[in-house]
């Protein structure tokens, strides 16, 4: 009877997981671990995860394994319906996120090119695709209009570097409003000229109606929302579902009024723009709830209707793949030369703009998919997407952020650094301890690099798991962190004691330091390897994601004032990073609590800034200055001992002072000066929020890690042919 029962159980359990699935719950847990997995996994091969998704999509699709049917992508299949509510969501972010205010204050260079980067490649695409490509005109002008538009998936990259007020960023900025919204027009003209109904009587419909759904969008919505959002303010919840609602009947109307429903989603988003800061509770919730779930879905869904036989069945697939690609970046390089000639802008300034404006993704995914659930376009056309897709983002990472640091050097050889204000900063240091042992030489580091004259200077932070026992340790760990601060302070220097619990050391760290409007954030450094670490990285990795402050990562042993020179090695261009005034005013307070010499190892630019740092802030310490132009010259000619303060200052992946060596120098200096007391600072970068930052598939750390692969290898063969010599 039990083998019966254990026989029946199996054969159940098979015929459940027969492809294609269909119970529903099995699908979407699937798909749920599929979104889980796929940017941890896929990081590894520094594949990006928007690639990522596509790509799972299409292994898990029809024409792939078959776990998913082709019944469950028709209009009245669950994957059908995610995938709508994930395209609806992207186009709202897009019209949330857009600086109006910028967009209005460079109007003219904005229209420029906006009209530039739509025109050109809409007038040189259509004939390549009617002659080129051999499509029909309808499809050629749809594919052309997709040309068209960019994604500003590179904007993450501009915003580290400190540039996202600059003019040349928001003439970007603007002329995506522009582009967007014009080729979304041409998609409900194009889409009702394939349905037969473009006649007089149309353009009269459209015309009225479109006139009415704007004053419902942009007059009536706006007042109910301003009333919604501050007679229910404590009602969190129903702000957010509020937003959702107006998501869907905006597209509704737009259905209703003639166009497509994304149009609707993407004006609900300019509708709400001004009524939802970026910085706001309600903002993070839409950009949590979008990026983890409907947006992955989209993403995942167009994988499953590309075909990747037909690139095996012949070169036509590959050629129009290429043409489609190499076009695409063609048209919007020509945009961006022509509007710098018109206003007589930099090289570089021009690199920027194509940097900002060549990527393809969220308007052009919508396009493709609208043109292919419509029959006008082919699934050669989609599969030749994916590719433009993937070959544009790697492109328009890699000159935004060659670009970024051109102009970024630019202004401040020319010292304007207008578009780059450094904005008076908080002098608050956060000290993490996540042991209550082995953390006194950090209070006593805190104590030295601190400004006496500061309110409230210091807060210690110890950061518990949230269990069951959470709230016993909170109280043991207080009390035990209240005797240590008083007993490292003397009493006599204002410390605070602040215990909190959190799912992770870095989350809690990265939390704090933005409620105390944390400076500088102070911890020892565990910087060990293990195979979960290589896998989906170490806590100093984490930390560093997690949060933007400047962070110093501390190996002490000695007693400070033990210490004979304090030598501090610096990268090129490490003077022009937003927190340069911050960390060196503190290395040279330290230095004189101490009474010793700071040996500084880096290039003539450097010392300039460090002896301005010292004028500025008074603190007048003894600076010896070594010129070194590379980081690795540092073990030819240095002469540390034992009892020297080695302080190295990093950059984070794509600042201005990072480079690809970095990582292995670090590596080489923690085995060769193991016997040293270090500091590694990693230092702040003014960052703004944006709707892609929330989302890995829109970052760059993937693409950069290919480019330092390659920045290695020239490298390595550039020491050969020196060695050679």
């Amino acid at each position: 009877m039990g083998a019966k029962a254990t026989e029946g159980f199996f054969k159940h359990l098979m015929e459940e997981f027969h492809f294609p699935l269909t119970n529903p719950v099995l699908i979407f847990s699937t798909i749920l671990f599929i979104i889980l997995l796929s940017p941890i996994l896929l990081r590894k091969v520094k594949i990006p995860s928007i690639i990522g998704l596509i790509i799972s999509g299409v292994i898990i699709g029809p024409n792939g394994i078959g776990l998913i049917g082709p019944k469950l992508l028709e209009d009245d299949g669950s994957v059908k319906l995610f995938s709508v509510i994930g395209l609806l969501y992207i186009m709202f972010m897009a019209g949330l996120e857009l600086d109006m205010s910028q967009f209005k204050k460079y109007r003219a260079k904005s229209f420029t090119f906006g009209f530039m980067t739509f025109f050109i490649p809409i007038a040189l695409g259509y004939p390549i695709c009617f002659y080129g490509l051999k499509l029909d005109a309808t499809a050629s002008i749809l594919t052309a209009s997709m040309f068209a538009t960019h994604t500003l998936v590179a904007y993450p990259i501009i915003s580290r570097l400190g540039l996202s007020k600059n003019s040349v960023v928001a003439t970007a900025v603007g002329g995506t409003i522009l582009t967007d919204t014009a080729v979304l027009i041409i998609l409900t003209i194009i889409t009702s000229s394939a349905g037969g109904n473009l006649d007089a009587a149309f353009w009269i419909r459209l015309t009225s109606s479109l006139a009415i759904f704007t004053v419902i969008m942009f007059w009536i919505i706006p007042k109910i929302a301003r009333w919604f959002f501050s007679k229910l303010e404590s009602e969190k919840t129903s702000h957010y579902i509020f937003v959702l609602s107006v998501i869907f009947f905006a597209a509704f109307l737009a259905e209703m009024a003639g166009v497509e429903h994304i149009i609707g989603a993407f004006v609900a988003g300019l509708a709400l723009n001004k009524l939802i800061p970026h910085s706001s509770a309600l903002m993070n919730r839409i950009d949590f709830i979008g990026n983890a779930l409907f947006i992955p879905f989209f993403l995942i869904s167009v994988g499953m209707v590309v075909d990747y036989r037909v690139f095996l069945s012949g070169h036509g697939a590959l050629i129009v793949a290429g043409v489609l690609t190499v076009f695409a970046l063609f048209s919007k390089w020509l945009a961006a030369f022509v509007t710098q000639l018109i206003f007589r802008m930099t090289g570089v300034e021009r690199q920027v703009i194509f940097g900002l404006s060549t990527a393809h993704a969220a308007a052009t995914l919508a396009i493709i998919k609208v043109g292919f659930d419509k029959g006008i376009l082919s699934s050669e056309i989609v599969n030749g997407t994916v590719v433009l897709i993937l070959v544009t983002c790697m492109v328009a990472s890699f000159v935004s952020e060659n670009a970024g640091k051109k102009l970024l050097i630019q202004l401040a050889e020319n010292s304007d650094i207008t578009d780059t204000k450094r904005v008076s900063r908080n002098q608050h240091l956060l000290i993490a301890i996540n042991e209550l042992r082995g953390n006194e030489l950090l209070i006593d580091l805190s104590v030295l690099i601190t400004d006496k004259r500061v309110l409230n200077p210091i807060s210690v932070v110890s950061v518990l798991p949230n269990n069951k026992e959470a709230e016993q340790r909170i109280r043991t760990s207080r009390k035990e962190m209240d005797e240590i601060v008083k007993h490292f302070s003397n009493g006599e220097f204002p410390v605070n004691v602040v215990t909190t619990i959190d799912h992770n050391l870095s989350s809690g760290i990265a939390r704090v330091s933005k409620e105390l409007f944390t400076e500088i954030v102070v911890l020892n450094d565990s910087h060990t390897g293990n195979l979960l670490s290589r896998i989906v990285g170490d806590d100093r990795d984490h930390l560093l994601d997690v949060c933007e402050k400047t962070v110093f990562f501390c190996q002490l042993q000695r007693a400070l004032v033990s210490y004979e020179k304090i030598v501090l090695i610096c990268p090129p261009h490490a003077e022009i990073e937003y927190s340069f005034e911050s960390w060196c005013e503190r290395i040279l307070r330290l230095a004189k609590e101490l009474n010793t010499t700071i040996q500084v190892h880096g290039t003539h630019e450097l010392h300039d800034g460090i002896v301005r740092v010292i004028k500025k802030v008074k603190i007048f310490a003894n600076v010896e200055f070594v010129q070194l132009d590379e980081t690795e010259d540092f073990f030819e000619n240095n002469k540390t001992n034992n009892e020297d303060l080695i302080i190295m200052v990093s950059a984070r992946s794509g600042s201005v002072s990072y480079s690809a060596n970095l990582t292995s120098f670090l590596s080489k200096l923690e085995k060769e000066k193991a016997n040293n007391d270090q500091i590694l600072i990693y230092p702040s970068q003014e960052v703004e929020e944006n709707i892609f930052s929330g989302y890995e598939d829109f970052t760059t750390t993937p693409l950069s890690k290919g480019v330092e692969t390659i920045q290695k290898i020239s490298k390595e063969v550039g020491n050969i042919f020196k060695k050679g010599n």
